[in-house]
């Protein structure tokens, strides 16, 4: 199976006008002309929405799409998981349509989140204009950005996304928790599918209750992100962790906490890499400077 990348997520949220607000002065992004009253999508590119929030009683993370290149590789991921006697189920019309493209399968990862796989994905021909002219967001090839969720047992998650989504290494890390006396260690892998992006998904060591620890999307110069910093701090929304430069994938980013309780990674510069040429690599810190943990209040 070859997944070419993250094409857009789902979430469940009670707070669409918080997200609507969130969304567009905040994040700049567009809202997509399928919104309804109680669907919100989000646009960063020409493709028809990336985020796409559903009212109803709690704040959770509900579904991740993946585009592959044709139908050619979405039958060849249905032998994959029939071969590694994953159910999936065949997306109706209803849902083709909601979603924008022409064929999907879902399916869940092992934490219960729904994995969606489709191929042929509307293009929107109206120009992409941020409401606080944020020039553009990295897309392209390399879709949303990048998600790293939860995953209470690892190996079994590692070796789901790996094995049967077709997932390869880029980067593991480990991180020391708890204080002197109960010290212990969470590992992070951090995975990329087929495009340059250092790491599409990763897989931490830790239970969360709304199944995303964070999305990061990107935008192509450091100006952006600190008129972002500017816009979290007008709205009065939570820092996370303060601006700094990872170690593994070079990102310039902070991290703010959106209306679900999930962390949005607001990022620059990040790390396009020459698979050819690269080979995984161990961290044992996340940062290269910055990313100070802000408590919450």
């Amino acid at each position: 199976m070859q997944i070419q990348n993250l094409a857009y997520i789902g979430v469940e949220t009670k707070k669409l006008s918080e997200w609507k607000e969130f969304g567009t002065k905040v994040l700049g992004l567009m809202i997509a002309e399928s919104s309804t009253e109680d669907c919100l999508k989000l646009r960063m590119d020409d493709r028809p929405f990336r985020i796409s929030l559903h009212r109803g009683k709690k704040e959770q993370f509900t579904f991740a799409g993946f585009e592959l290149r044709d139908q050619t590789a979405l039958n060849k991921a249905k032998e994959d998981l029939k071969k590694a006697n994953i159910k999936f189920k065949y997306g109706d019309k209803k849902l083709a349509q909601s979603r924008e493209v022409q064929e999907l399968i879902t399916f869940e990862d092992p934490m219960g989140t729904i994995i969606e796989l489709f191929h042929g994905r509307t293009l929107d021909y109206q120009r992409f204009i941020s409401p606080v002219g944020v020039s553009s967001f990295v897309t392209g090839e390399m879709g949303l950005g990048h998600i790293v969720l939860p995953a209470a047992d690892l190996k079994k998650n590692y070796e789901f996304y790996t094995k049967i989504l077709g997932f390869q290494d880029t980067d593991y890390m480990s991180f020391n928790m708890g204080d002197a006396d109960k010290d212990f260690s969470a590992g992070l892998h951090f995975l990329h599918c087929n495009n340059p992006r250092h790491h599409t998904i990763g897989l931490f060591e830790s239970p969360h209750p709304n199944g995303l620890l964070h999305l990061m999307i990107e935008v192509p110069n450091l100006d952006e992100v600190g008129y972002a910093l500017d816009r979290m701090n007008t709205a009065g929304i939570s820092l996370q962790s303060t601006i700094g430069r990872h170690t593994n994938d070079q990102m310039v980013s902070f991290y703010m906490i959106s209306p679900s309780n999930f962390a949005i990674e607001f990022g620059y510069g990040g790390w396009q890499v020459d698979w050819e040429k690269f080979t995984p690599t161990i961290s044992y810190a996340p940062s290269i400077w910055g990313h100070e943990f802000q408590a919450p209040e």
